[in-house]
């Protein structure tokens, strides 16, 4: 059982003991520190934050928790009920609200829960921001509200019509095209909240809609991560269905996949290589995505006349570095595409709406859509090491190593070659170095892999 406090926010498994794992009593430690935070940014009347959730069994008691947490330090809450990650971020704003609160473990098994943090932007918080939060938790002078400055709860179950609204009223979305084109596509939300909102978006553009998975019970029938190991009933239902292609969503709904047409993975890295594309098409920008993502998104930029440029892993590095070089486009090759014009999150919804359009626009199949991309295969590995070993001191030395290569040390170590690349990270919560490789066929890159692996185990002397 495990409790992780990082500055993005607390996640854990729910029961065990206090301070070991996401108990009721961490869940309040931690919304408390979270609303004096709040509180301290700002000398106001009045707080707002909002709050949903995503389908897990343990969501609603976990969000009666944080929500009556912060009402004991007299903030008013905007209780979203079940929702999106996205759709809570554009909410934030759209409500003038403080900051916002998802209970969401993201693409965990079922057992996890967690708390995600926003700034008043509806943005994640950045690691001074995190910190102090953290700090605070352990600072027993949180102080709470007397008992006629009680905060308030207001439901307000529309914003995840209003988002698909925001969409659908969007220049970049061709709601007319997309009906036109009559798609059928098969939908696997794994019995969470993208149940609901993926095939109300779909519907509303005109899109024939063959749910799989996608009761919000919080009952996920596979592992949550929308990988190809975790996806054959798609696969299987999208050729049966003879749809036009399939969409997989995690459990909060920030990270997207597509099945093709002939029941194969477009990629997840492939995700945001699209939409970037069509996005591009329409008008010239810069592209950003992390150092663990696909080399296309570079190449598709490029094509396009436009800049590309890497940050460190983590969404809030993304939108840190999207910011600094204004990209119009963005996200991570985990699925996640980050939009400007809607919101600085990852947004499967918009998403899955620019990708409908661009297939519609082009008149192909998901399969010749991809055939249209430079082709790139990844392999990603760790290597586990004794905790006495200085994993910073064996990184360095692979630097040193491959000092003649062009080299990024802005997040581990990541060696870019002429036709390929490898990017060494070491955890923060355990002796490991993760090496993700990206070459032109899947044996080059578990060779590279493999040569890499062997290298660091010399250096580490096992």
């Amino acid at each position: 059982m495990t409790l992780i406090k990082s500055i993005s926010g607390i996640r854990g498994t729910i029961g065990g003991n206090v301070g070991d794992n996401l108990t009721p009593i961490d869940a309040v430690k931690f919304a408390s520190a979270y609303g004096s935070w709040v509180k301290s940014q700002v000398e106001k009347d009045e707080y707002r934050v909002v709050v949903g959730r995503d389908a897990r069994i343990s969501g609603e008691m976990m969000q009666q928790l944080v929500m009556n947490t912060l009402v004991g330090l007299g903030i008013h809450v905007i209780d979203l009920g079940l929702s999106t990650t996205p759709t809570v971020e554009m909410a934030v704003p759209m409500e003038h609200a403080d900051g916002g609160i998802i209970l969401t473990a993201s693409h965990n098994p079922k057992q996890w829960n967690a708390l995600k943090l926003l700034n008043e932007k509806g943005e994640f918080l950045n690691g001074e921001e995190g910190a102090k939060i953290l700090e605070i938790a352990e600072s027993n002078t949180i102080e709470f509200a007397d008992v006629d400055n009680l905060g308030e709860i207001t439901v307000n179950d529309a914003y995840i019509d209003l988002h698909i609204d925001e969409i659908l009223d969007s220049k970049w979305v061709d709601v007319e095209a997309v009906k036109a084109a009559n798609f059928k596509v098969v939908v696997d939300a794994v019995n969470s909240t993208g149940g609901i909102a993926i095939p109300r978006l779909l519907e509303a553009m005109g899109v024939e809609v063959v749910k799989l998975y996608c009761e919000p019970n919080g009952q996920f029938p596979h592992n949550p991560e929308p990988l190809k190991e975790h996806l054959g009933d798609i696969c299987k239902l999208v050729v049966e269905e003879n749809a036009d292609f399939g969409i997989v969503v995690d459990p909060d709904v920030d990270r997207l996949a597509f099945i093709d047409e002939k029941g194969n993975m477009f990629g997840e890295e492939y995700t945001l290589v699209a939409v970037a594309d069509y996005i591009l098409g329409k008008e010239k920008g810069n592209t950003v995505s992390n150092l663990s993502s696909s080399r296309a998104l570079r190449d598709v930029t490029e094509k396009h006349g436009g800049s590309y440029q890497a940050s460190a892993v983590g969404e809030v590095n993304v939108v840190t570095l999207m910011k600094e070089t204004q990209a119009i486009i963005g996200g991570e090759g985990n699925g996640g595409i980050i939009f400007p014009e809607f919101h600085y999150g990852r947004d499967s919804l918009v998403g899955a709406a620019l990708f409908l359009t661009h297939l519609a626009e082009k008149k192909i199949t998901v399969s010749q859509l991809r055939e249209e991309y430079p082709a790139y295969f990844m392999s990603k590995n760790k290597i586990q090491l004794t905790p006495e070993l200085d994993v910073d001191a064996i990184l360095v030395e692979m630097e040193k190593k491959y000092a003649n290569e062009e080299v990024s040390t802005v997040d581990g170590v990541k060696i870019d070659f002429p036709n390929n690349w490898v990017h060494l990270r070491k955890s923060n919560t355990e002796p490991i170095i993760r090496i993700y490789t990206e070459a032109k066929s899947q044996k080059e890159a578990d060779d590279l892999a493999d040569k890499i692996m062997m290298e660091i185990k010399a250096i580490a002397g096992i």
